[in-house]
């Protein structure tokens, strides 16, 4: 089996002449070393810490970052000057309340991330080959425009869907340029797919920047005649975090960047193969690195991987979620063929707005949705999707409370 490309990126990266465990772990030590120096210098958030560590196990000495601290004190954590700032991305996450984050990052940080998504993209994507990407392009340096570089770095051809345009207006441009690789979303893959219906030219695809429940990720495959490369990453992390290699058994962490601990309820470290919550130290950004940042996502280390890769491997990712869970039920409910998208609010009772390709669907998506809530009145709503339609999120698939 073809090993992981993410390790040969950071070998060259890091110019080590082989990667193993022992030299990538030293690597992630003498960065944690010099960004603690570094916060030193400045103060700030992290004032008081040490300048240096002796190991990696003594990073879980120090206190955790949280996201009301990054809310709070986004400019604490800056360690550059404004003038080096090359990208800053804020606002408040779908699915969160309170104070939006600022997160910052130098062209360097920008230029790393470029190299990652590349690692990553040429898993499924060969050059030659068109890819549709179906993310926000913003300008430079934004998501779409850094994933549209790294597919040109690998000699492919970007094909910028963007986000939030039409069913039809997707439709068209896949039948123009029939693209065989995707990167986007998972769940609008698979309400593309289904409006275009037969002929389909998708044949694989790199989903990123929203759960990917099993029942999703089934469909998916059944749609292109391969299983999909899920991607972990956060604005946290410089967008980039883990990819899925050709083994599709996990996702293989940037490791030359970030150091990973998953942590219990009381923040106990964990070990591999019980799931708690991943925290990240970001050691490989300049402009903003995060010490033992506390992400609010859910996973767990999984074994080495059958690749033959040194990079260490986190499971599919979740969030833990009270009462209404969106994962939960996109897991059940996109098993039902006709289903293009849905939409839940919950005030008390589950309110589903669905857009199908068929009527009278409404029973089976209620039963479906009954069967994850079972304690929960259910109240299903559907409309004949068309081609005006687009998807029902404007990004990450979360439950709306009203």
């Amino acid at each position: 089996m073809k090993r992981t490309e993410l390790d040969k990126w950071i070998k060259d990266t890091e110019a080590l002449p082989e990667l193993s465990r022992e030299g990538l772990e030293a690597v992630q030590l003498k960065r944690l070393n010099e960004t603690l120096e570094r916060v030193a210098a400045r103060g700030g958030v992290y004032a008081g810490y040490p300048r240096q560590l002796g190991s990696l196990e003594e990073l879980q000495t120090l206190p955790f970052t949280t996201a009301e601290q990054l809310s709070r004190r986004s400019s604490g954590f800056l360690l550059t000057s404004q003038r080096e700032v090359e990208r800053v991305i804020s606002g408040a996450t779908s699915g969160t309340t309170g104070a939006g984050k600022r997160v910052f990052y130098t062209r360097e940080d920008m230029e790393d991330t470029v190299g990652f998504f590349a690692a990553g993209i040429s898993e499924m994507l060969p050059a030659g080959e068109r890819c549709l990407i179906a993310f926000p392009f913003t300008g430079p340096f934004g998501l779409g425009d850094l994933i549209a570089r790294a597919v040109e770095k690998l000699g492919a051809e970007p094909v910028k869907a963007g986000y939030g345009v039409s069913w039809g207006q997707l439709c068209t441009l896949v039948r123009d340029t029939r693209p065989r690789c995707y990167i986007g979303f998972p769940a609008a893959l698979l309400g593309l797919g289904r409006m275009y219906g037969p002929g389909f030219p998708v044949e694989r695809a790199l989903v990123s920047a929203d759960a990917c429940p099993e029942g999703l990720m089934e469909e998916i495959e059944k749609l292109t005649g391969s299983k999909p490369f899920p991607h972990y990453g956060s604005r946290e992390c410089g967008l980039g975090g883990a990819v899925t290699c050709q083994a599709h058994e996990g996702m293989h962490l940037r490791e030359n960047h970030i150091i990973a601990e998953i942590v219990d309820g009381e923040g106990r470290p964990l070990p591999p193969g019980e799931y708690g919550e991943l925290v990240i130290s970001t050691v490989g950004l300049r402009a903003m690195p995060l010490l033992r940042y506390r992400t609010g996502d859910y996973t767990r280390f999984l074994p080495p991987c059958p690749c033959g890769g040194v990079t260490r491997r986190i499971d599919r990712v979740s969030r833990k979620v009270e009462g209404a869970d969106m994962e939960k039920l996109d897991e059940a409910l996109f098993r039902i063929p006709g289903l293009v998208d849905c939409r839940a609010e919950f005030d008390g009772e589950l309110r589903i707005g669905a857009r199908v390709l068929e009527p009278g669907l409404e029973v089976e998506i209620e039963r479906a949705a009954s069967a994850c809530f079972p304690t929960l009145p259910v109240h299903v709503s559907c409309a004949i999707c068309s081609m005006k339609d687009g998807p029902m999120y404007p990004g990450k698939r979360y439950v709306i409370e009203r």
